[in-house]
C-alpha cells in the first residue's frame, strides 16, 4: 500500500511539477528514501548531510509534526498523507 506525499512548490522541480506523489508506507525515513529513489535529489532537500531533517523543513504525517513524534522513525501507515512544508521566515 502507498501513502500520498504533498510536495511544496519549491521542490516540485524534482517531481516534474507534481504537487502530490505516492510512496511506499513504512517509517518516514523509508518514505523519504523511496521519494529520493523515484525523484533523485529531493531527499537532499529534506534531509541534511547528517541524515536529519533540515532545520527549516517541517514534515507532518497526517496532522502530526514528526519533530514532536518519533522524527524520522515516525510510522507512516498506508493511506495517510505526508506533508513536506518549508518553514517561512520573516517578521
Amino acid at each position: 500500500m502507498s501513502v500520498s506525499v504533498r510536495i511544496p512548490t519549491i521542490l516540485r522541480s524534482y517531481t516534474g511539477g507534481a504537487a502530490e506523489v505516492t510512496a511506499e508506507a513504512g517509517t518516514l525515513r523509508e518514505v523519504i528514501a523511496g521519494l529520493n529513489a523515484a525523484f533523485p535529489g529531493i531527499g537532499g532537500r529534506i534531509l541534511d548531510d547528517a541524515g536529519k531533517l533540515r532545520r527549516f523543513v517541517n514534515v507532518y504525517v497526517g496532522d502530526e509534526d514528526v519533530r514532536l513524534a518519533q522524527g524520522l522513525d515516525t510510522p507512516v501507515p498506508a493511506g495517510i498523507q505526508v506533508s513536506v512544508i518549508p518553514a517561512v521566515a520573516g517578521g
